[in-house]
C-alpha cells in the first residue's frame, strides 16, 4: 500500500526549501562605520531585508571597504593616528581574518579601491593630500609599495577648505590603465598611469590631470559601464560633473556640470558626497547632505549628458551608497540617522522607492556587498 506524506512532513519539506532558498539569496553586507568596529549584516535580495548586524573587526574609524570580485577578501582604510590600510580574509559565515596592515602613507585615508585585475589597492589620504598604491599578495594580504603620490597643490578658491591639497577618491579607469583620484583641496582630478607589465603606476603622461572649476571641490568619481564617461561629483559647489573618456589615448574631457539640487535651490549649507551609475548606463545617482537626498539623474547614452528627475529624500548624512549586486536594491548610510535605509529601484527608470526596511548601525560610512 503506497504511503502518504502527512501535513507535518509536508510542512516540513517546505520549510527546510524556504530556509534554504532564503539562505542562497542572503548576501553579506559590510559597513565601515567612524565608530570602533567594522558590522556585517546579511542581506536578503528577494526581499530587500537585512538580517541582524553583528561586529566582525574591532577597528577604529575603519570608514571605506573595498571587496575582492570574489567575495573572500575585504579592505578597508582606518582613519586613525597616521592612517593605515587593512587586509582581511572572508570567512564562510562572512566573518573576518585579518592578514596585514600598511601604513597609508598619510593622514586621512577616505577611500581604497581594487584595480579591475586586482593586482594593485590604492587609497587616498584627504588631510596627507596624498595616494597610495600597493601590490596585492598571492594570499590577499598587502604587498609591497608600488607607488606613492604627493600632491601639493591648493585651488584656494573656497575659503575654507582649500588651503592645502586634499585626495578624496580612487578610482580605476575599466581597462585598468588609468587611476584617477580626485583631489578636493586642489580642484583637480589627478590622472596616474600603471604599466601592467612591470607593475609600476606613474604620473599619466598623456595628461597629467583633469581640472575642474574653481571651488568645485572634486570628491568621487565613476565611470559609466560603457567607459565612455567619467562622473565625478563635486563636494562644494554641489554639482555633478561629466568628463569623455578617450581610452585609445588615456585623457579626460570635461562636458559638462550639474547641479545634484532641485531647480528652486537649497537655502541650507549642503554638500555632496557618492556618485554611483546604474549597471543599465541610464541612471545616474548622487548624494546630497544637508539636503539629505539623493539626486536621481537620467543618463544620455550617446552624450554622457545629464537631467535631473528626483531628488529622494534619504537619512541623514548620506555618506555613501552602493546599489546591490543584482541593481534591484540602493541602500543609503545615513551617517547621523545612525542607519542604513533600503530603497526599491525600478529598472527600467531607475527611480528609487522606499521600502521601510532598514538596518540600525552607529555611524554607517561605507557599504559594501
Amino acid at each position: 500500500m503506497p504511503t502518504h506524506p502527512t501535513r507535518f512532513g509536508r510542512f516540513s519539506a517546505v520549510f527546510i526549501m524556504t530556509s534554504m532558498l532564503s539562505t542562497l539569496l542572503a548576501a553579506p553586507v559590510y559597513v565601515g562605520t567612524s565608530v570602533n568596529a567594522i558590522q556585517l549584516a546579511d542581506f536578503n535580495s528577494a526581499s530587500g531585508r537585512f538580517g541582524l548586524p553583528r561586529p566582525v573587526a574591532d577597528l577604529s574609524k575603519a570608514t571605506f571597504l573595498a571587496r575582492s570580485a570574489d567575495g573572500k577578501f575585504l579592505y578597508s582604510v582606518a582613519d586613525n593616528e597616521g592612517g593605515t590600510l587593512h587586509a582581511f580574509s572572508v570567512a564562510a559565515d562572512g566573518g573576518l581574518s585579518k592578514l596585514n596592515s600598511r601604513t597609508s602613507g598619510g593622514k586621512g585615508p577616505c577611500d581604497i579601491a581594487l584595480s579591475p585585475d586586482e593586482k594593485l589597492v590604492a587609497a587616498a589620504n584627504y588631510s596627507g593630500g596624498s595616494v597610495v598604491v600597493y601590490h596585492r599578495a598571492e594570499d590577499g594580504s598587502l604587498g609591497e609599495q608600488a607607488a606613492f603620490f604627493q600632491h601639493t597643490h591648493a585651488a584656494k578658491a573656497h575659503a575654507n577648505r582649500q588651503g592645502a591639497a586634499h585626495a578624496h577618491g580612487t578610482t580605476w579607469s575599466p581597462d585598468g590603465r588609468l587611476l584617477l583620484v580626485p583631489d578636493l583641496g586642489g580642484d583637480r582630478v589627478y590622472i596616474y598611469a600603471r604599466d601592467a607589465a612591470n607593475g609600476t603606476v606613474a604620473v599619466n603622461p598623456a595628461q597629467a590631470w583633469l581640472e575642474m572649476a574653481p571651488a568645485a571641490g572634486p570628491r568621487h568619481a565613476q565611470f559609466s559601464p560603457d567607459g565612455r564617461h567619467l562622473y565625478i561629483i563635486n563636494e562644494l559647489d554641489n554639482t555633478l560633473a561629466v568628463a569623455a573618456y578617450d581610452a585609445a589615448v588615456g585623457t579626460l574631457k570635461l562636458i559638462e556640470a550639474v547641479s545634484t539640487l532641485p531647480a528652486g535651490g537649497f537655502a541650507g549649507k549642503t554638500t555632496t558626497a557618492e556618485v554611483a551609475v546604474h549597471p543599465n548606463g541610464r541612471t545616474v545617482y548622487g548624494s546630497n547632505r544637508g539636503h539629505d537626498t539623493l539626486a536621481v539623474f537620467a543618463r544620455d547614452t550617446a552624450t554622457g549628458r545629464l537631467t535631473l528627475t528626483a531628488n529622494v529624500p534619504v537619512p541623514a548624512h548620506p555618506r555613501h551608497f552602493a546599489l546591490s549586486p543584482d541593481a534591484r536594491w540602493l541602500l543609503v548610510a545615513g551617517r547621523d540617522a545612525d542607519r542604513v535605509d533600503v530603497f526599491a529601484v525600478d529598472a527600467d527608470t531607475g527611480g528609487l522607492t522606499p521600502t521601510g526596511e532598514g538596518l540600525a548601525t552607529p555611524k554607517p560610512m561605507c557599504v559594501r556587498f
